[in-house]
């Protein structure tokens, strides 16, 4: 919070000091961009902020305005028919289209957002030309300031198309999917053929509301999440390396052998694991014939027909795909440990037991603690392994669009492709990631990993 404050404190002193303190040049640039840096000779630069603002000006007049006119009602019209000018037929006459509208302000208002920091840049190289001009330093012109940025602001320059791509495919879409959930986008306002409106906070009250049936439904759904990222997280971790350990004792012989056997459900792409694993454990499947002809059952198990049944067999089955991967990880840093750690725990008397939770687990504790909570976050969002292994089921009317495996994210899948309820979904959206951002910012920082970055002690 402080970092942020201390930012904003920096913007507007700076932007007071270059109104106060800067000349007509710099104080124009307030209003044409450009011309702080034109005035100091720096002829293409100070073009190039030009004609940003003649770019920006266009698209407002010509696109922006207009999208944002429709902000408020996101449109009113829907397809009728009416007759023509001369009185001798019916035309179809096409209706707004909410969803475009809301995306073409949403656009307009990342566009705004991009040009006021292009408007801030642009002040603060005329005022730093000014200063520069004022103590007598020389200032680079565009070829050496062109040269300068692939050398050494060259982290700059690389990591422009990245940053550009995350605005067009990451943040446009998550700010119109916030939006998204302030409307009542469902099933009965699907455009074109019919608009769909602002209702503020409404939809958050449902999802709050434990007697409606969206809230009957999220508040399971979100029980069940956490538990089952608990459990997924921690038993793939702990067992995953209790099997390294195991693999790299001395005593242990065929290591590769062993490890290769864990690999190979890595190396098998994870939907087809997870989608026989589905087949072999249905009620009919191959896994109860087998049973039932060995006569060691007299009725099918139903492993993923019971809601207990089903999220037991998914916890095992994930323990089965995601513990090599723990192990492979795991491997790595055990045999970094420093040996004089153990060499010394034994001189004074400690036994296996001992120097497992007084060395082994605490270094891998101080090392994959960042792995860890990154596994966490990983496992609230797992689509694959309750989408392909159980589909959410076994499906319940107790719950809307939802079964007893479902996590938030794969209730929010059937939200949008089932029954069309976009601004619910938008809504879950929001609750993931505000509880993976909070889970993840919070634990991080008061790990040994973040609070001692020197080392283990």
């Amino acid at each position: 919070m402080n970092q942020i404050k201390n930012s904003f404190s920096k913007i507007f002193g700076l932007l007071k000091d270059a109104w106060e303190y800067g000349d007509s040049a710099t104080k124009l640039s307030f209003f044409v961009l450009g011309l702080g840096n034109i005035a100091r000779k720096q002829i293409v630069k100070g073009l190039i902020f030009l004609a940003m603002e003649i770019g920006f000006i266009f698209y407002m007049a010509m696109f922006g305005v207009a999208a944002l006119s429709h902000f408020d009602d996101l449109g009113t019209k829907v397809p009728h028919r009416e007759i023509n000018a001369a009185g001798t037929a019916y035309i179809n006459v096409p209706g707004d289209n909410s969803m475009l509208m809301l995306l073409a302000a949403a656009v307009a208002i990342m566009v705004i957002i991009f040009f006021v920091v292009v408007w801030y840049n642009n002040i603060k190289c005329a005022y730093q030309a000014l200063l520069d001009y004022q103590m007598g330093r020389k200032l680079m012109n565009f070829k050496e300031e062109l040269a300068d940025y692939f050398d050494k602001k060259l982290h700059f320059t690389m990591l422009m198309l990245p940053v550009l791509s995350i605005l067009v495919f990451n943040i446009l879409p998550i700010f119109y999917m916030i939006l998204i959930a302030f409307t009542n986008f469902d099933q009965s306002h699907q455009p074109p053929g019919h608009v769909f409106d602002w209702v503020g906070l409404k939809n958050f009250a449902a999802m709050m509301n434990f007697n409606g049936k969206i809230g009957r439904t999220f508040w399971p759904i979100l029980e069940w999440t956490f538990i089952w990222a608990i459990f997924a997280t921690f038993m793939n971790y702990i067992f995953g390396m209790l099997l390294a350990i195991i693999i790299n004792r001395k005593g242990t012989k065929f290591k590769a052998f062993w490890r290769t056997c864990f690999v190979i459900t890595i190396a098998i792409p994870q939907f087809v694991s997870l989608l026989l694993m589905g087949h072999m454990l249905s009620d009919g499947g191959p896994m109860n014939g087998t049973l039932l002809s060995l006569g060691l059952i007299n009725k099918p198990i139903l492993f993923l027909s019971s809601k207990m049944a089903a999220r037991i067999t998914i916890i095992v089955v994930n323990l089965w795909v995601g513990m090599p991967y723990t192990m492979l990880v795991t491997t790595g840093i055990l045999q970094n440990i420093p040996s004089d750690l153990y060499e010394s725990a034994r001189v004074d008397g400690a036994n296996a037991n001992t120097i497992f939770w007084k060395i082994t687990l605490p270094y891998m504790l101080f090392v994959t603690t960042p792995k860890l909570i990154t596994d966490f976050v990983g496992n609230i969002n797992n689509f694959n392994v309750i989408f392909f292994l159980s589909n959410g089921g076994p499906m319940t009317p107790e719950y809307y669009q939802s079964g007893y495996t479902d996590l938030l994210v794969t209730w929010l899948y059937k939200l949008t492709v089932n029954s069309k309820d976009y601004c619910f979904a938008s809504v879950i959206g929001i609750f993931v990631f505000v509880i993976s951002a909070t889970v993840s910012l919070i634990t991080y920082r008061n790990t040994a990993s973040y609070k001692d970055e020197e080392g283990f002690s």
